[in-house]
């Protein structure tokens, strides 16, 4: 082999680094995106982790709790009879759906203050998913009959 047919040395150890430092990045990015899903009774039991943790917190919103503070609101989360302050200060407003009532699913982290910092905020109605009631008439029953048989 010539001279010129070798890789140098410093061409494979600069290729490792590199690699190495790729799959790092990698790794890290990982574990910095995900989020663990709790309700409030674990979220208030989870003790010390509860603040170093991506998480996604669901429950109601209690009646009469929502104070809208510009793009963002404050409000209380209920589950089982159990509170959860929640302050939402994300890149956009609630969801037209954030009414008192409605479920909603706050992503964020636990401060040591005890109240869940939002950054993402998702609600639903329940009576705009809930199946529609159908309603017989006897107008529409009439027509649903063959006639003459």
């Amino acid at each position: 082999m010539s001279r010129r047919d070798k890789i140098p040395v410093k061409i494979i150890v600069a290729s490792l680094v590199i690699v190495a430092t790729v799959i790092y990045l990698a790794v890290t990015a990982q574990q910095d995106n995900k989020q663990y899903y709790v309700t409030i009774s674990e979220l208030q039991g989870m003790g010390s982790k509860a603040y170093t943790r991506h998480l996604r917190v669901a429950g109601n919103v209690a009646p009469g709790s929502i104070q809208r503070v510009g793009a963002g609101a404050n409000f209380e989360l209920l589950e089982q009879g159990k509170l959860l302050r929640v302050e939402y200060a994300g890149s956009e407003p609630p969801p037209d759906t954030f009414k008192d009532d409605a479920q909603a699913l706050a992503v964020g982290t636990y401060g040591h203050d005890g109240v869940f910092h939002a950054t993402q905020l998702q609600a639903k109605c329940a009576s705009k998913y809930a199946p529609e009631k159908k309603t017989s008439t006897p107008a529409a029953a009439a027509v649903a009959l063959p006639a003459g048989r």
